[in-house]
């Protein structure tokens, strides 16, 4: 019999936000459990082997064995560079 570990995968985006709760087998790899954590039907833009992850805010592979009590996050692709944001905004506080 295969033991179970309880995890946690969440994912959101400014209008909707899921934690889903689930116990998992021992040894799952992070995408092993976001497949099993079904995210997908709240979220069907998620592509479980494409997906960006972390453990609690710390960037993970896809490949990673999850542990009992961790929280996997999937995050969302950034719409712009925070290099290229903080150089408009110091380019637009040096015109004032």
């Amino acid at each position: 019999m295969n033991e179970l570990i309880e995890i946690e995968v969440v994912y959101g985006r400014p209008d909707k936000q899921v934690l889903l709760s689930l116990s998992v087998p021992v040894g799952s790899t992070l995408e092993e459990c976001i497949t099993l954590s079904g995210i997908t039907t709240h979220f069907p833009e998620i592509i479980p082997s494409e997906a960006v992850v972390g453990i609690f805010s710390r960037p993970d592979k896809l490949s990673s064995i999850v542990k009992a009590g961790e929280r996997i996050e999937i995050y969302r692709p950034l719409i712009a560079d925070p290099k290229e944001m903080r150089k408009l905004r110091a380019a637009k506080m040096s015109k004032k």
